[in-house]
């Protein structure tokens, strides 16, 4: 019989977010725990073979193997890409305040 631990999924919207806690096998894999944890009932529109994974805010691979109190982030694709907007602000003369708001030029 396998080891078992808890490790948690986690999805967010601006309006709605989700953490599942899920009790898994020793050395499972996080797009498997991912596919099999139903967060996809809560949020129909994610398409869970093919977003992007991460656990506490760095990427991982579909093979990471997870250890317990893991929570793995789906991360949801960008609407702009970061680097762009600050070109365009730069192109504008803005520039950025920590925390990545614009300011008025001086």
């Amino acid at each position: 019989m396998k080891d078992k631990m808890l490790v948690e999924v986690a999805y967010a919207l601006p309006q709605k977010q989700i953490i599942l806690e899920c009790e898994v096998d020793a050395g499972s894999r996080a797009r498997a725990i991912v596919l099999g944890s139903g967060i996809d009932s809560h949020f129909p529109e994610i398409e869970l073979a093919g977003c992007e994974l991460g656990v506490f805010g760095k990427a991982v691979a579909d093979d990471y193997e997870l250890v317990a109190g893991d929570r793995i982030e789906i991360y949801r694709p960008l609407i702009a890409d970061p680097k762009e907007v600050r070109r365009e602000r730069a192109a504008r003369g803005l520039k950025t305040k920590k925390g990545g708001g614009a300011i008025s030029p001086d």
